[in-house]
């Protein structure tokens, strides 16, 4: 669970000033948020030195062709899993030069929601590009309460925090 709590600009500020230190860069795969985090980030002057680009993945073939999430994965799990999360965010790295891929798919609401996966679900993947290029990645479900934009908001601000405070702490 995370210990810090970020206003949105701050975090913003040291997730820009710790990839320029290191000299990396991130990309996003998005589906519920629809841009969002992408537009976070990129609403900071000088962002085009540390994001390289954004995939918004809203439906199943965008996954399948941006990122190339595998139609099987999405049959077995759902497009709102967390398989379905870590092969978005691996497909960004892969399409990319960047460093960390950052993937979010979820039920924003208001309707959509099942018993099993209800509104509110996001499933979270985060992808790191090794200094030996190796490929590695982690993937989170959450649970958030609210409207739509209430749900998006979480999803973008959890993203980007559990993103500074794991992989660039």
């Amino acid at each position: 669970m995370m210990t810090t709590t970020f206003d949105r600009d701050e975090m913003i500020q040291k997730i820009a000033d710790r990839l320029l230190e290191e000299k990396k860069s991130i990309v996003t795969v998005e589906s519920c948020t629809g841009g969002g985090i992408a537009f976070s980030l990129t609403d900071f002057p000088g962002s085009s030195n540390w994001f390289d680009r954004a995939y918004v993945t809203y439906s199943n073939e965008a996954k399948q062709q941006m990122v190339g999430v595998n139609e099987q994965t999405i049959i077995d799990f759902g497009a709102v899993s967390e398989s379905v999360a870590g092969e978005m965010a691996m497909g960004g790295l892969k399409q990319s030069q960047v460093d960390f891929s950052l993937s979010v798919t979820g039920v924003a609401g208001p309707g959509g929601g099942s018993p099993a996966k209800p509104v509110g679900m996001v499933c979270f993947g985060w992808a790191v590009r090794d200094e030996r290029g190796n490929e590695i990645f982690t993937t989170e479900t959450r649970y958030f309460k609210g409207d739509r934009q209430s749900v998006r908001s979480q999803t973008i601000f959890y993203s980007l925090s559990f993103f500074l405070e794991n992989f660039l702490c």
